[in-house]
């Protein structure tokens, strides 16, 4: 399927690049933007554009650093703060008002922290197995429980030459085992195309989002999860559930991590029931 030419709006000083589809002619409520995980981009969503773009407009982006720009993994700052605060930006220059945000993975704690940033720029979340820790809750949930240093062993892994080796540690850590050899061709050709975002990412801080600012927040929430997706993503959608208690939930069957390509329909089905004619 091929993805529509990529289009850039410049925020914060940077060109920051994205792919849409055009709202139909019986549109129906806000844009969706689209917010990639960890080694993704905006290709990631490709198949999920056409489908979720039959009712309104969608846009897929790509955050700083990764592709299509060929980053050195070392030159410019790299953090969920200036990837929320360009997110702010980049919808603010769309100039259609507040939006919905799916963010995936790493994409959902960027997506997080731009509600939290800039409330009025997000209309409502989707956060689908968002990367998130909580602090000030009743139960701490940190990223790497039972994961041990897997995104710096995958990291030394790539720096040694043994790129897809370090990539299938990190893509079977996430999703489970042996994901990264089933996967298709240009999910695996995207994902080397950012494999030195793995440095950026093992330096940045990983700050915990407040329990109380996550229970102010005022958008609706939909909390996605996969129904095979490896710990700790359900204890993480359990926290979050606890500290925003008004967030409705939906289980993907047949689908792990990365439900939107593993059962698209489940996952587009649901994506639309929340969004309604919003």
């Amino acid at each position: 399927m091929p993805v529509p030419a990529p289009q850039t709006i410049d925020v914060n000083g940077y060109p920051m690049a994205y792919v849409e589809t055009p709202a139909p002619a019986d549109a129906v409520g806000a844009p969706l933007v689209l917010v990639h995980g960890s080694l993704c981009d905006y290709r990631y969503f490709k198949p999920n554009m056409a489908p979720l773009g039959q009712r309104r407009r969608v846009i897929s982006v790509s955050l700083r650093h990764y592709f299509p720009e060929a980053w050195n993994g070392h030159d410019g700052e790299f953090s969920g703060e200036q990837h929320a605060e360009d997110l702010a930006a980049f919808i603010t220059a769309l100039g259609v008002g507040p939006v919905h945000v799916l963010g995936h993975s790493r994409g959902g704690y960027v997506a997080l922290r731009t509600a939290l940033l800039a409330p009025d720029t997000v209309r409502s979340l989707i956060l689908a197995d968002p990367g998130v820790e909580i602090s000030g809750g009743p139960v701490q949930i940190p990223l790497d429980s039972e994961r041990g240093n897997f995104r710096e062993a995958a990291l030394k892994a790539i720096e040694a030459g043994d790129i897809d080796g370090g990539l299938a540690l990190f893509i079977d850590t996430v999703s489970g085992p042996d994901t990264w050899r089933r996967m298709v061709p240009w999910f695996k050709q995207m994902v080397r195309d950012n494999a030195r975002t793995l440095i950026g990412q093992v330096a940045e801080p990983r700050t915990p989002l407040p329990i109380d600012a996550l229970g102010a927040l005022h958008a609706p929430v939909l909390l996605m999860g996969g129904a095979e997706s490896p710990a700790p993503y359900p204890d993480v959608l359990n926290a979050l559930a606890y500290a925003m208690p008004e967030a409705r939930r939906m289980v993907i069957q047949d689908a792990s991590h990365g439900m939107n390509l593993a059962n698209p329909i489940a996952f587009h089905r649901a994506v639309d029931a929340f969004l309604g004619n919003d």
